[in-house]
């Protein structure tokens, strides 16, 4: 029923933005763990109550944790574990992305409950002045309930989907500059193409989206499985998406103009975080009812690789590009888990 509502939302004319709420299921939610049986694999460390999203930085050799109780954001050294500075925010936020463009890495934070995008610096310069690590460089004032955003280039813009708003919106610095209303319940977003377009999974609505992010033209839109939640994506246009729901992970290729799906990689249980290492062709995926860690060798013709113990609950995961090493948030300890593979 979920699939043929989601293919026939995908050939209307109009797109799947004048589809009623009422008429759709809700969104997939990130299974509940089991306590632990195993012990997790790698390094644990204490980072916090209910870490949820987290980016690792290979240029400072930091690790960011979004803190949900109470809002913040913990800055960790990827060396040691330790946490070395907690930024206070308005609200909490669910998931983080690394914008690594000019001299300096800003974490992006969509807070859900202030409806704000900050951008925190983890030190260097930023606007010709040196920052201090865990400084707010920017905050905008953005939709309803922010849920990710995602950084598009060199150029310092950001796309943010805000789930409750159904808008897919462009920030530059402290502002607004382009909003487009889109599919309902904006989740995960990742750029293609240097930034120059950007996928976003609707979460109600079950799809794909790539839009053009400079006129926020929707030049594709497929059907992404039962439960879909998140979404990477290589530069020259491959996404994976976690269809959470479906226990599969699905492979989308867009090319020619065309948005294809070209395989499901099945998994043993709902995959929640994901997050890729473009450098070495990986997705790593966290397992959370079975607490565990998937990797997969990521190409279009992927297949499962090693599985490690993770923490409990493991809601995220992020990849240093330069090491390689991965970083799982436990929500249920309050933990960070490091894995060098």
């Amino acid at each position: 029923m979920l699939l043929a509502c989601a293919l026939s939302c995908a050939a209307a004319v109009a797109g799947c933005g004048s589809q009623e709420p009422a008429a759709l299921p809700p969104a997939a939610e990130p299974p509940n763990a089991p306590s632990l049986t195993t012990k997790p694999a790698g390094r644990v460390t204490v980072v916090g109550k209910r870490p949820e999203g987290i980016v690792a930085d290979g240029r400072s050799g930091l690790v960011a944790v979004a803190l949900r109780r109470p809002a913040r954001l913990a800055v960790v050294s990827a060396a040691t574990g330790k946490v070395v500075e907690r930024v206070s925010l308005p609200g909490a936020p669910r998931h983080l992305q690394l914008a690594t463009d000019g001299p300096s890495s800003r974490v992006l934070v969509p807070d859900e409950d202030a409806d704000t995008l900050a951008q925190v610096s983890l030190g260097g310069e930023y606007d010709g002045k040196d920052v201090p690590i865990g400084r707010i460089v920017a905050q905008a004032k953005v939709g309803r309930q922010p849920h990710d955003a995602t950084p598009l280039g060199a150029g310092g813009e950001v796309a943010v989907g805000a789930e409750l708003g159904n808008l897919l919106q462009i920030v530059r610095g402290d502002r607004v500059v382009r909003q487009e209303r889109i599919a309902l319940q904006p989740g995960g977003l990742a750029p293609i193409d240097g930034g120059r377009i950007v996928a976003v999974v609707a979460v109600k609505e079950r799809v794909l989206e790539l839009y053009d992010t400079r006129t926020l033209k929707r030049l594709a839109s497929a059907p992404a499985g039962v439960g879909p939640t998140h979404v990477v994506c290589r530069d020259e246009g491959i996404c994976y998406v976690a269809d959470t729901t479906g226990k599969a992970i699905l492979i989308f290729v867009w090319q020619d103009g065309k948005l294809q799906l070209q395989r499901r990689q099945w998994l043993s249980s709902q995959p929640y975080g994901i997050a890729l290492d473009e450098e070495r062709y990986k997705v790593w995926v966290t397992l959370p009812a079975e607490n565990k860690l998937v990797e997969l060798r990521a190409r279009t013709r992927s297949r499962t690789g090693r599985i490690f113990p993770a923490v409990e609950q493991p809601q995220t995961v992020a990849v240093d590009p330069v090491s390689g090493h991965v970083f799982v948030t436990g929500a249920t300890d309050g933990v960070l888990q490091t894995l060098r593979p």
